[in-house]
């Protein structure tokens, strides 16, 4: 299999397997399950290719294909990955089988249409990964928009609708400053390139040789998408609103990948391109992220619905990944972009959860809880293991993340203050409240709901489901090493071209990472 291919072989994997579903006849649910879970593991067999022909001591973009789309405008189909897009196409591809298969049961009409929009979701959420053109990126992010809002709005609860048009009102209205901005970018650059170019790597050359108050507006521009997506505080109102009313698969996805859109966005485009504004504006961003993780945490603490809590947490930890980013140092963006991975196992298992104890139930309410360890002691002690996990307890993945960002932002010289560290660490101290009284009061005490006396434990086909999120909740928590060896040279690159004195040489003294 030729290198410079396999990021197009896994784009054209959910793409020509959603056109084949097509075909299939509706009635088949059996085959259309196993032809959706097939096609996304396929997805993942490559996405291993990819990462064990990766060459984790080279910073470069690797497995690059490039051809000519809009040959007029210079406009290309450009993809290639580094360590930051590696990661995140394994757990993009390793969370979409999973979620399928726990929707075995629960999708009980439209089956063939949900998992179509399951695999055009997988695919707009790889092509974000992978592209090094700006309208290409463009594309498939707002591309990706249209499956999720489909899947939340049909296969959703009761106010699906309110919530799927809210996400995307929020969405769009941030994107489309960031469209101006791209084309503001690229017509700038163009006069400097000598010609019009939407090439990521060639405007790289040329970001950071714009006016400092050019930079500030552009930086801004682009930070108010990825800002929604992430979600940054206060920009997270849509949040949970749309965790609450998406089925499990949608929460699952929107928590486990695509809220990482938006910290990928801020570590691929401003960081690299606005260096100078990235700086001016580490502070501001940094104290609503520490801002972000005391109010979610707070504000899950008061939370009576078991989902809503877990959406709110999703804020909370979110704040701790850009915390880390604009630390801008090497620990910090490190420790972010493996928080990155450790929030899309640990909140991504929270969700599979209680979507596996609210098909038994239909209630999602804690105080309908209480007294079922003896009942369901598997699920009891998933639950325990993930809430740890989320928490941040040493040995499981959480920590791992949690350590390497406090301890960058009590390094940095940027923020040049301990208090972001000191306030950020109250998050994990809030984390083991709102996650263990939430543990002790759907599982210990009195069965107060005389309907729980029949609740099953968990089956053969959830605990497949689990199980391998639990082997990389450990695997990290035990040998970061392991991942955190890929993001590495990446990190030392994107911290290179922030604070390297060469930002202010002239354009053609500037290196491409």
């Amino acid at each position: 299999m030729e290198q410079s291919l396999l990021i197009t072989y896994l784009l054209a994997i959910p793409l020509i397997g959603s056109l084949l579903l097509i075909f299939i006849n509706k009635k088949n649910e059996q085959l259309i399950k196993y032809f959706g879970i097939a096609v996304s593991l396929l997805a993942f067999v490559v996405s291993l290719i990819i990462y064990f022909g990766f060459n984790d001591q080279s910073g470069e973009f690797q497995f690059i294909h490039k051809f000519d789309w809009v040959k007029d405008l210079n406009i290309s189909y450009h993809v290639g990955a580094d360590g930051l897009s590696i990661i995140l196409i394994l757990l993009t591809t390793f969370l979409t089988p999973l979620t399928l298969l726990s929707s075995w049961n629960s999708i009980k009409r439209n089956l063939k249409e949900f998992i179509f929009f399951m695999l055009i979701l997988e695919l707009g959420m790889l092509g974000v990964f992978v592209s090094l053109d700006m309208f290409l990126f463009y594309v498939f992010w707002e591309a990706m928009l249209i499956p999720l809002y489909f899947i939340s709005g049909i296969w959703g609860g009761e106010r699906k609708i309110y919530a799927s048009i809210k996400f995307f009102i929020y969405t769009m209205a941030g994107s489309l400053l960031m469209l101006v901005a791209i084309i503001w970018l690229i017509v700038y650059s163009s006069n400097l390139l000598g010609g019009f170019t939407s090439n990521l790597l060639d405007l790289y050359k040329t970001g950071p040789t714009i006016d400092t108050t050019i930079q500030g507006f552009l930086f801004l521009a682009f930070a108010l998408s990825f800002s929604i997506k992430v979600p940054l505080f206060p920009f997270h109102t849509w949040l949970p609103d749309a965790h609450v009313e998406a089925p499990t698969a949608g929460s699952v996805i929107l928590a486990g990948v695509l809220l990482k859109m938006g910290t990928y966005g801020f570590l691929r485009f401003n960081l690299p391109l606005f260096p100078q504004a990235s700086i001016d504006y580490a502070i501001p961003i940094s104290i609503l992220a520490v801002i972000g993780i005391i109010y979610g945490a707070l504000v899950a603490m008061v939370q009576t619905d078991m989902k809503k809590l877990v959406a709110y947490s999703s804020v909370s930890h979110l704040g701790f990944v850009m915390l880390g980013i604009f630390a801008l140092n090497q620990e910090a963006v490190q420790g972010s972009m493996i928080q990155m991975i450790n929030h899309g196992l640990s909140t991504g298992a929270l969700f599979l959860l209680v979507g596996m104890i609210y098909e038994r139930t239909h209630t999602r309410k804690i105080s309908d809880y209480g007294g079922i360890a003896k009942l369901v002691p598997f699920f009891s002690f998933a639950l325990l293991f993930t809430s740890l996990s989320s928490i941040g307890l040493p040995g499981l993945n959480g920590f791992v993340g949690e350590f390497l960002i406090l301890t960058g932002a009590f390094k940095s010289t940027v923020l040049d203050s301990w208090w972001f560290a000191a306030f950020s660490a109250t998050g994990v101290i809030f984390a083991a409240v709102y996650l263990l009284w939430m543990y002790k009061k759907i599982v210990f005490g009195e069965v107060t709901n005389p309907n729980l006396n029949s609740l099953t434990d968990l089956n053969r086909r959830e605990k497949l489901v689990l199980a391998p999120i639990f082997v990389f909740i450990i695997w990290i928590g035990i040998y970061p090493g392991t991942f955190l060896k890929i993001t590495d040279k990446t990190s030392e690159n994107i911290i290179r071209l922030v604070t390297s004195p060469q930002n202010q040489l002239p354009v053609e003294n500037v290196d491409v990472p």
